[in-house]
């Protein structure tokens, strides 16, 4: 009996089966992007510290730069410029204003607590609230919710580190930005870094433009809020100008804030300062949202409101505080992206019409 030919052909175990070959590289993409995924929700807290840092790395380079278009020195010496006047900034503000904030600080805490004491006994007064709650309670228990998103920092030495690691790479990259740039070029496929190089340095003067108009934003609305409180004498207007400009950095959620607070001390005088507070916090607010803002936006970044409190929503939701602080960066760098990606299949598409035509 004759023996049957044996199969040539590869088997279905095969690797060299075009099929299971085909099959395998799929299954590897979608393997790969899980893992990246993962990769990225357990990092979450590191890659923040970095884009943290290259935040702060444009806000000196910026600098670098303004100071480049006046005196015609090397980048180190206007990068060493930059950082000896942020230095004496914060120190001078801190030598003026150190004793008078340290003590409206502890006003502020003191006056927080009555006036919250005040609103949930008039809540319970009001049938608002199911018995005579304790406020302290329930500020652990929104403080104990709050926590579960924040437990990363863990205690303030562990902010203390966070924001020294900020400081230190964006310092480094604001050195020799270039050196970091072709690094990131060299990440990605040669036949694509000539776009990827486009992409990031339209990111990176986004980046700028929009950490300048923020800064302008902030001292503005410091600034007259605390001439207004003062003014109108309102308590603790220095503190409560600080704590302003600092809190516009995270736009909606840092000018509600402030307004809190603002609403909060005042009532601590009488009706009348609270009210003259209230008509403050509108009026800055207003003129800033109305004026200020659009033309800072003409020339930064302009994000839709409803985008930009979205992404603050989730952003903190998913990493916390420090979420919160970087959503606006995040969601500017995204939209030049898209942006650039829209521009590229524009111009892909123009030139195969003009081919075919």
């Amino acid at each position: 009996m004759a023996t049957p030919p044996a199969a040539t052909e590869p088997g279905p175990n095969e690797l060299r089966d075009p099929f299971v070959r085909k099959e395998l590289k799929r299954a590897t993409v979608w393997l790969g992007l899980a893992a990246a995924m993962a990769l990225v929700v357990v990092l979450i807290q590191p890659i923040l510290i970095i884009f943290g840092g290259l935040v702060f790395a444009a806000m000196l380079d910026g600098g670098v730069r303004l100071i480049g278009r006046v005196l015609p020195l090397g980048r180190g010496l206007r990068l060493l410029i930059v950082v000896l006047c942020t230095i004496a900034f914060v120190v001078g503000v801190i030598y003026m204003t150190g004793v008078q904030v340290t003590d409206q600080a502890e006003q502020l805490r003191v006056t927080l607590e009555v006036q919250a004491n005040h609103l949930v006994t008039w809540a319970s007064g009001m049938g608002l609230m199911p018995g005579r709650a304790d406020v302290n309670g329930l500020l652990q228990q929104a403080m104990g919710s709050f926590g579960k998103l924040t437990s990363w920092v863990g205690s303030a030495l562990g902010a203390l580190t966070s924001l020294f690691m900020v400081l230190v790479i964006g310092l480094f990259v604001a050195m020799e930005p270039r050196l970091y740039d072709r690094g990131l070029q060299w990440m990605v496929p040669s036949d694509v870094r000539g776009e990827f190089a486009i992409t990031i340095d339209r990111m990176a003067a986004t980046m700028r433009r929009l950490l300048a108009g923020r800064l302008a934003g902030m001292l503005f609305e410091g600034v007259l809020t605390w001439l207004c409180l003062w003014a109108a004498g309102v308590p603790m207007a220095l503190l409560l100008g600080i704590l302003t400009g600092l809190l516009a950095f995270i736009p909606n959620i840092g000018a509600f804030t402030s307004g809190v607070l603002m609403t909060a001390v005042g009532f601590s005088a009488g009706v009348e300062t609270g009210l003259w507070a209230i008509a403050i916090y509108f009026t800055v607010q207003t003129f800033d949202g109305y004026v200020v803002i659009p033309m800072v936006a003409r020339r930064t970044v302009d994000l839709p409101p409803a985008l930009t409190l979205s992404s603050q929503i989730l952003a903190s939701t998913l990493f916390g505080v420090l979420g919160l602080a970087l959503a606006d960066p995040i969601v500017a760098m995204i939209k030049v992206a898209l942006e650039r990606n829209s521009e590229r299949a524009i111009e892909d598409a123009s030139e195969e019409r003009a081919s075919a035509a």
